[in-house]
């Protein structure tokens, strides 16, 4: 393990220590009212056409490279396992920052994206037709994640398992859970499956609330996420399509 994976596990444990003692610990929900949670979602739910729309513009001029050409660290869920199929993702947001891509692919989801405080990262999530995740949990209790359904197959849908919970996608409807639970997507469809995902900060008293904000805009940006998007912005140049 390098410096930098030392470094970002124990600032993730550190952040976590102090979380679990606000987020309900052991007994913290599952699923969550994603309209009392976080209001300004509706706006998001209210736009799945737009969005919709503008991922098909993704899909027509960029190649969506595999979850774990992104973010290395994604390997073991996305490319260690069924190697001949991709779970894939185009980058959105990510901690205060769009991709030039982004803004040029997707202009209304972005502009939307504004008016929703407290989030952290936003990306299109593609499933292709089998491509199912193992079981694995989310490393950092500091964010919730938002899924709204864009394209699910009618045909055996696939669906999430969280906890003890099974989800199945919906076309316009969302969910917002906690991914830190233990939870695994099952695929068995012959179709594409794709989703909007939003991390959005976790709401927490003051104090932990303002480490928090430290951690993932500050400490994660500083040794994770400017590579990330560095690392991004070369395959949005090498995998646009040319007309």
């Amino acid at each position: 393990m390098n410096f930098r994976a030392i470094t970002i596990n124990y600032i993730m444990k550190l952040g976590n220590r102090i979380i679990k003692r606000y987020d309900g610990g052991p007994e913290r929900p599952i699923i969550f009212d994603a309209k009392k949670t976080f209001p300004k979602l509706s706006v998001i739910d209210q736009s799945f056409d737009t969005i919709k729309s503008e991922y098909e513009n993704v899909n027509k001029h960029f190649e969506i490279p595999a979850y774990h050409e992104v973010e290395q660290r994604a390997y073991a869920i996305s490319g260690k396992i069924e190697q001949n199929l991709k779970w894939k993702v185009f980058l959105l947001y990510y901690s205060g920052e769009t991709p030039d891509l982004a803004k040029e692919l997707c202009p209304k989801t972005c502009a939307l994206l504004e008016g929703v405080p407290n989030i952290y990262k936003v990306f299109f999530s593609v499933l292709e037709p089998g491509k199912s995740i193992p079981t694995h949990h989310g490393p950092y209790r500091g964010y919730l994640r938002y899924h709204l359904g864009l394209k699910v197959p009618k045909n055996s849908p696939p669906c999430i398992r969280i906890k003890d919970q099974i989800y199945h996608w919906k076309e316009n409807e969302s969910i917002l859970f906690d991914d830190t639970w233990e939870h695994e997507v099952i695929n068995k469809s012959s179709q594409e499956r794709v989703v909007l995902i939003i991390d959005l900060l976790r709401p927490l008293p003051f104090f932990p609330k303002q480490v928090n904000r430290f951690i993932a805009n500050f400490l994660l940006k500083k040794v994770r996420i400017k590579k990330v998007l560095k690392d991004v912005t070369k395959l949005n140049r090498s995998r646009k399509k040319t007309k």
